[in-house]
């Protein structure tokens, strides 16, 4: 029971969408639809009441109502999608699922191959559909189909402005294919699908291997549990550990695996190190 209970609690951590985003991840670049945004420039009116709407990012409803606002005046404009992302951002570091996936299923209304916008969709869905849920099925499948469609328009579908540095572009795509297959991974292992799970969470960690997600080392090394494979586990689980601190849900289940695992090898833990600033608070989704 308390392995079920623990297993339960891993997968509702979340991790593209859900809490602050780690200070050193990679930002969106910006487009080359919001190019004539430069100081000093003459702008439209369409592009200088987007300059205004996307200002104050840091108040999501603020900026969900200065999206519709923008979208009722401007109902043909590009700019639309790139408000409602911002929405969606916002409500993202707010913590706000619902209202998230509401300005991302905006966004695909727009553009249905937005890909930033086909991971938040998909990660909502992924992490909060319940057992309990009459649509389950029909949630998990589009959740799915949305995580796969991120993987193809990733490299169609961003248009950065031509001044952009490609590291930046490059660690961008790397941070949503590695979230997708993060999602894929979800999907895979509540299916008990326990060594597609482990591919997927693979693929997430080899596609930004610069700033590993603690929580899906962690999950990589419940589905090797899963499976029996016990040795890899606790070195999937001692690297977790390593990447949290304590203190953190992460981090204490971190420790709680690693200790499970240590008791049925006979294994040796690996001394905690201090864990890079990125990965300090990796935060659960409010439910």
């Amino acid at each position: 029971m308390k392995r079920a209970a623990m297993v339960a609690m891993m997968l509702g951590l979340a991790t593209f969408v859900f809490g602050e985003p780690q200070a050193s991840s990679p930002q969106k670049p910006a487009t080359s639809q919001t190019g004539g945004a430069q100081p000093g420039a003459s702008q439209s009116g369409a592009a200088a009441e987007f300059n205004t709407a996307i200002a104050n990012t840091n108040d999501p409803a603020a900026v969900e109502k200065a999206a519709d606002a923008f979208a009722t005046k401007y109902p043909d404009s590009e700019l639309r999608g790139l408000l409602y992302e911002a929405a969606m951002q916002s409500y993202q570091r707010a913590n706000n699922a619902d209202k998230m996936m509401e300005m991302g299923r905006k966004v695909l209304k727009i553009d249905p191959d937005e890909p930033t916008a086909l991971v938040g969709v998909a990660q909502v869905l992924a992490e909060r559909t319940r057992d309990t849920d009459l649509d389950k099925d029909q949630r998990l499948d589009e959740a799915m189909k949305l995580a796969q469609r991120s993987l193809v328009t990733v490299d169609t579908d961003i248009a950065p402005r031509a001044d952009t540095p490609q590291e930046k572009i490059d660690a961008y795509k790397g941070v949503l294919r590695s979230s997708a297959y993060a999602i894929m991974g979800t999907l895979e292992f509540n299916k008990e699908k326990y060594a597609d799970a482990e591919n997927f969470y693979r693929k997430s960690m080899d596609a930004f291997p610069a700033q590993l997600d603690p929580v899906v080392v962690l999950r990589l090394a419940l589905a090797l549990d899963k499976q029996g494979k016990y040795p890899e586990a606790l070195k999937e689980a001692n690297h977790a550990v390593q990447l949290t601190p304590e203190g953190t849900t992460a981090g204490g289940l971190a420790r709680r695996e690693r200790d499970r695992l240590v008791q049925l090898t006979g294994g040796t833990p690996t001394p905690a190190s201090k864990p890079p600033a990125s990965a300090q608070n990796p935060a659960p989704p409010k439910n």
